[in-house]
């Protein structure tokens, strides 16, 4: 065997008497916590898909690794991906977990069709040039900023600045925090003019004149929309928002939940302002005082304020019973609660 001028061999290499020194693996190893941040993101509705160039079975291994093939899943490889006819990919790709061999092409068309036809709302990461059409098509493309090409950077939508699928949880985490903070804000916003409009039209009708007047509605107006869209914005996102289903591309913004608590806090707060209405004067004892409709109507007026920073405080949880649960973790929230009380 000569080695001066390269590898060669003037014999035929033996096939037998050698002995086994070592065995040597190389293994590009799945960064901690990609498992639990798939596990998080499956227990959270997201279905989780690996769509990538490299082989089969290199892609079932680190999928299975990463918990992102199950056993009802499929792994399938690009060139059986295109070759399927329409139908065939419809019945397909609700399936399909793993895609190895991939070409741009098949993550386009995959994209697309989760899009359209599934109406699902997808997010794509990548971090080369042949994931720039994939993350275009995606509602949400994300790239990374570290590893990823400048063209895959303008064709996503969020840059990774850590390359870490972790940090794609906390953007969802975050993502659903801020739908849920305008649902809890316009929930308490309906409420609250609700609960205007039936008590001075209610109050019109039946005694010619509106127990809450234009300026005073302005002012609790100015007074809610400020502080409380700052405060009930300012939750911060909770564990438990990945532990529910996402909210699908036609789903309704104002949920079933929504509706059950503005009828039953406005009827509420109507109710009591109705009560004081009624029976005010008798049960404050304002008989007999000259301004006893002026007195009366203030406290209308300061019952309907305080009805709303109990409103407030119940928005803060739409599900849960215990509206009080962390409450003392939100500073600003406390803080606008008692500047608003102060206020009156």
């Amino acid at each position: 065997m000569e080695l001066e001028n390269g590898f060669s061999a003037d014999k035929d290499i033996p096939s037998s008497g050698y002995t086994c020194i070592g065995i040597v693996g190389i293994k590009d190893p799945v960064r901690p916590g990609v498992r639990e941040s798939v596990a998080l993101c499956q227990s959270a509705g997201v279905t989780v898909r690996m769509v990538t160039g490299d082989n089969i079975n290199t892609a079932k291994a680190i999928a299975r690794e990463c918990g992102i093939l199950t056993n009802d899943g499929i792994a399938i490889e690009g060139p059986v991906f295109r070759s399927k006819t329409l139908e065939e990919l419809n019945e397909l790709i609700p399936k399909i977990q793993v895609m190895a061999r991939s070409s741009p092409l098949d993550k386009h068309t995959l994209v697309k069709h989760l899009r359209t036809t599934f109406d699902e709302v997808v997010a794509v990461t990548g971090d080369g040039t042949n994931d720039a059409p994939a993350l275009h098509e995606a509602d949400i493309g994300l790239a990374m900023g570290i590893s990823g090409t400048e063209v895959a950077k303008e064709s996503a939508d969020v840059i990774i600045l850590d390359d870490n699928f972790s940090t794609i949880v906390t953007v969802a985490k975050w993502g659903r925090s801020v739908y849920v903070n305008i649902q809890k804000f316009v929930q308490f916003q309906l409420t609250v003019n609700v609960v205007a409009l039936t008590v001075n039209f209610y109050s019109a009708c039946t005694t010619g004149s509106a127990p809450l007047t234009a300026v005073q509605l302005l002012w609790v107006n100015m007074i809610m929309d400020t502080l409380g869209a700052l405060a009930l914005a300012t939750e911060p996102p909770t564990d438990e928002l990945m532990k529910r289903s996402p909210v699908g591309r036609k789903g309704n913004f104002i949920s079933a939940v929504m509706w059950r608590n503005i009828l039953g806090q406005s009827l509420f707060q109507f109710i009591v302002i109705l009560f004081l209405q009624a029976y005010g004067k008798s049960f404050f004892r304002l008989h007999g005082c000259p301004d006893s409709d002026l007195v009366l109507n203030t406290i209308i007026f300061n019952t309907f304020v305080f009805c709303q920073l109990f409103n407030e405080v119940n928005s803060r949880e739409m599900e849960k019973i215990d509206v009080l649960d962390g409450i003392l973790d939100n500073s600003v929230f406390l803080m606008v609660v008692g500047s608003t009380f102060s206020f009156r």
